[in-house]
């Protein structure tokens, strides 16, 4: 009997935490959100010096209060599961782990505590809270247009690399140490920072041919910026003329369903609106 109440009460603990379909689950993820925005905004406050001069005490304590409250949620989040490591080892899991120890560290660590504004990272929630899961079928297609435009990418930034050491290279001897292109490394840097056309001003060519060669890289340097978006851009299009326009099979899960159904024995999210059972593990959901 003991055990069947100790089964329920996780049970009702994952349903508050985990789901975010429920009254109680949606109230808990949206105070989820507010305390880390709050959390987020301690931190930058106390990062003014006249602010913390002020209300150093106020900001120290609000900071632990919040701090005390995801130590409770991440334990709660732990004990509700069925396999605690594996969401313990889960994305959301490392990042609530993150989010949660800064300030713990601060006590061996000087400096630890500017750590805590990972906890920005904890407001990728409100894809869940806010029903945006329709958009997760979009992002996982523009990464996988990475994926396969990673070849080509990296082919041209080594190319990117040695143009900039051979005009580097140039530069440091067209101008020398007089105008301030002391070596050649300062000189690739100078290079980078003009072809991506930053052009921080910290070195400036001052002969008339080291002037020319500068207007040739920063006039290379505006079609350097295309081409990557263009390698991307073409991987998109095919990708989608490979499916027709239509989202693979595999990832239709992703892309047409909006609840936060959330198995407790494998931690896997994302099932069908009517779901009785995990699509990964088989075990039964509550709806």
């Amino acid at each position: 009997m003991a055990a069947q109440q100790m089964q329920n009460w996780k049970t009702k603990i994952h349903d508050i935490i985990y789901e975010a379909d429920t009254p109680l689950g949606k109230l808990f993820d949206v105070l989820l959100l507010v305390f880390i925005l709050l959390s987020i905004l301690l931190v930058m406050l106390e990062s003014v010096e006249s602010i913390d001069r002020d209300y150093h005490e106020i900001l120290y304590i609000g900071e632990w209060v919040v701090t005390i409250l995801f130590t409770v949620e991440y334990i709660l989040r732990i004990i509700s599961v069925k396999k605690p490591l594996k969401y313990m080892l889960s994305t959301f899991g490392i990042i609530d782990f993150l989010s949660t120890i800064p300030l713990y560290l601060s006590f061996f660590f000087v400096g630890s505590q500017a750590l805590l504004t990972l906890r920005a990272l904890r407001l990728l929630r409100v894809f869940r809270i806010l029903k945006l899961a329709r958009y997760l079928g979009a992002s996982q297609h523009l990464k996988d247009s990475l994926i396969a435009s990673r070849i080509k990418i990296m082919v041209f930034l080594f190319a990117m690399l040695i143009t900039s050491i051979i005009f580097g290279t140039i530069m440091y001897l067209v101008e020398g140490e007089a105008n301030g292109f002391d070596n050649i490394p300062k000189s690739v840097y100078w290079c980078v920072v003009t072809l991506t056309t930053v052009g921080f001003g910290d070195i400036a060519p001052q002969t008339a041919l080291g002037q020319f060669i500068t207007t040739f890289i920063m006039i290379l340097g505006y079609g350097i910026i295309a081409v990557p978006t263009g390698i991307v851009s073409a991987e998109y299009v095919r990708s989608y003329k490979n499916n027709e326009g239509e989202v693979p099979p595999e990832l239709n899960h992703l892309d047409i369903d909006l609840n936060s159904l959330h198995c407790s024995n494998c931690n896997t999210s994302n099932h069908k609106d009517k779901a009785e059972f995990c699509y990964n593990c088989g075990e039964h959901l509550n709806p």
